[in-house]
């Protein structure tokens, strides 16, 4: 059976037939979104500027490591940043959580552990945002804040919006949930400050690029070697995030021969699924390498990603945020 996203590219009878439910979806997305530009609802707004990265689609753009590459850059520019997300899939029993690199994925979710593996920054996670980078703020010396993934949690005021788009897949079919992969109306593009493509995209001039890094192993995080190591070489990949065809792509196209095992995004891998029974290689993403370092062996290795934006995109974002520094 397939995965509801196969139909997501396209107008075909199981997108027709879910209409009605997607037209359900967008019109309580609006008067959402109304009531809180009306102020029926309240935002709450903080003493720090806050920058929201997220997307309106579901399904994986390129959001965190552009995060990533958020956060460092904006220490670059002299500012102190922190990081808030829901942590998706995070089972605490107490909300907000703070989040090291050795936080458990199964409470706090697998992305607030990579964020903060790679960024050293301070990051909290918990359903209410605002709370969360209350707490945040409370606990340490930051003095401005990524929302990673929060576009559409309007309770928290933002400064700057940025969302991220995949260039090759765009707005898919153009329906919302769950006939399509849109969480808002296609014209929320036209309300935010800055739309970043994964690669070439006619929606935005500005664009960013995946960069793929190092090879590094899951057993001795010391043992890195290039992608090309394995090239010409027979390897499982394994992908449990929102696009996994490009993680397949990438090892492809540095010459690796494949067996691809694809899960859903944010999957709880098991010590089963991560070790076939052949002796092959193991590559998996560097988000689910987190949730699979506590049963990997010496034969696991994960892919390191990074974001580069085009020297015009920088540009245009920093001069933005060299506002907050003057106002």
């Amino acid at each position: 059976m397939k995965r509801l996203d196969y139909y997501w590219d396209s107008l075909n009878p199981v997108a027709i037939l879910l209409l009605p439910l997607s037209w359900l979806f967008r019109l309580v997305s609006w008067l959402r979104c109304q009531a809180y530009r009306m102020g029926l609802l309240i935002t709450s707004e903080l003493p720090v500027p806050v920058i929201v990265v997220g997307n309106i689609t579901v399904g994986g753009t390129g959001k965190t490591p552009l995060v990533i590459w958020l956060a460092r850059h904006l220490r670059d520019l002299g500012f102190t940043p922190g990081i808030i997300s829901r942590g998706y899939g995070g089972q605490a029993d107490e909300w907000p959580q703070p989040v090291t690199p050795q936080s458990d994925p199964t409470l706090v979710g697998d992305e607030p552990v990579l964020l903060a593996s790679r960024t050293g920054c301070p990051v909290w996670v918990g359903p209410d945002r605002p709370r969360a980078a209350r707490q945040l703020l409370s606990e340490s010396d930051c003095d401005i804040l990524i929302s990673d993934d929060g576009l559409q949690h309007y309770r928290l005021r933002r400064d700057l919006e940025i969302v991220v788009v995949d260039g090759a897949r765009g707005l898919g079919n153009g329906l919302s949930l769950p006939a399509g992969p849109l969480r808002e109306r296609p014209a929320r593009l036209n309300r935010v400050d800055m739309v970043i493509a994964n690669g070439k995209s006619p929606l935005t001039e500005h664009r960013m690029t995946l960069v793929p890094g190092r090879l590094i192993n899951l057993a001795d995080p010391s043992h890195q070697v290039g992608l090309d190591y394995f090239a010409e070489q027979r390897v499982h990949a394994l992908a449990g995030i929102g696009n996994p065809e490009r993680f397949f792509d990438t090892l492809r196209s540095a010459g690796l021969e494949l067996q691809t095992r694809p899960f859903p995004d944010h999957h709880r891998f098991t010590e089963t699924e991560i070790n076939p029974e052949d002796q092959l290689p193991v590559i998996v993403t560097e988000k689910d390498a987190v949730k699979c370092a506590p049963f990997a062996g010496r034969r696991h290795w994960y892919l390191e990603i990074s974001a580069e934006p085009d020297p015009g995109t920088i540009q245009q974002l920093d001069k933005r945020i060299r506002e907050f520094k003057n106002g």
